[in-house]
């Protein structure tokens, strides 16, 4: 045997002990923070610019859809059905107000269930970070929900609301409501690219989270005893907040979330199920992650 085969044999053989790296998928977050934020926004704004192109009113859409739908229940709660409706203070304001911060978390989150599906092209992408689709869906409407409340501070000029120092303090109700929202989007997200009965279920949920919470059915119709456990929603507890800070009033419902849910002690529930549910959606996509191209 020659010096040369004998070198090849050995390195052959070396190579064949050598145990085989094991190769991961693509991590959630990518490459890095800075990519991962920059690709975050590229694709938020580009969907929303997206969102109403081709159409005649353009993006009038964005701040017509939250006045129609309010007209619709303004019409039915406030005027045919009246009542008590007609009896709580600036109740077409909250009402607007309600829509349009529940929208954003009902929209947000039944777009981010089929995001990674409807996105397939990216996601098999290997240096493409996973966890930008569900939050770049999250951003967009987060877009939209800030023309939607200029929309709302607009109304409650007209409609006679004297402006108050607390409505500076509304981002500390956005923040844990985008806390919520993009929790429940990254969870849905990516259950559903194992289970597609995610969609129709959430389709059901976040129907009951709209009537369970105080929309159009406001805390001075719930009876003072189950004030405490309907607080314990946390998107109850973000709706009753604002209402706190940008309307206030000296009825049940104008008080302060805190106050009614029995103190701070208390408060952490709503706070402790909101971080939660951003912890969970964080901790099972990472987890899902590097799998989700081999399950499209």
């Amino acid at each position: 045997m020659s010096h040369a085969d004998a070198i090849a044999r050995g390195s052959r053989v070396s190579s064949a002990a050598r145990p085989l790296r094991r190769v991961h998928g693509p991590s959630a977050v990518g490459g890095g923070w800075r990519r991962f934020v920059s690709l975050t926004w590229l694709i938020a704004t580009t969907d929303f610019r997206l969102s109403y192109f081709g159409s005649v009113l353009g993006y009038l859409w964005s701040f017509m859809q939250p006045l129609l739908f309010f007209g619709v229940l303004y019409l039915v709660f406030a005027v045919i059905l009246a009542g008590h409706f007609a009896k709580v203070r600036d109740f077409p304001v909250l009402l607007l107000m309600n829509i349009v911060l529940f929208s954003f978390f009902q929209q947000a989150t039944g777009a981010a269930v089929a995001s990674l599906v409807l996105r397939e092209n990216l996601v098999r992408k290997m240096q493409f970070p996973r966890l930008v689709v569900p939050l770049a869906v999250v951003s967009t409407a987060a877009m939209q929900l800030v023309l939607n409340l200029l929309v709302v501070i607009v109304f409650m000029l007209v409609y006679g609301v004297t402006p108050r120092l607390s409505w500076l303090l509304l981002p500390f109700v956005l923040v844990p409501l985008w806390l919520l929202t993009s929790g429940a989007a990254m969870l849905l997200s990516s259950l559903y690219v194992r289970y597609r009965d995610i969609a129709p279920i959430w389709g059901v949920v976040s129907q009951a989270l709209f009537y369970s919470s105080p929309i159009f059915i406001l805390l001075d119709s719930v009876p003072q005893h189950y004030r405490r456990y309907y607080l314990f929603n946390p998107i109850a507890a973000i709706l009753q907040q604002a209402r706190h800070w940008m309307v206030g009033g000296k009825s049940p419902g104008g008080l302060s979330t805190a106050t009614l849910i029995g103190g701070y002690g208390w408060l952490l529930v709503p706070v402790g199920i909101i971080v939660g549910t951003w912890a969970l959606g964080y901790w099972v996509f990472s987890r899902e992650a590097p799998r989700i191209a081999e399950e499209l």
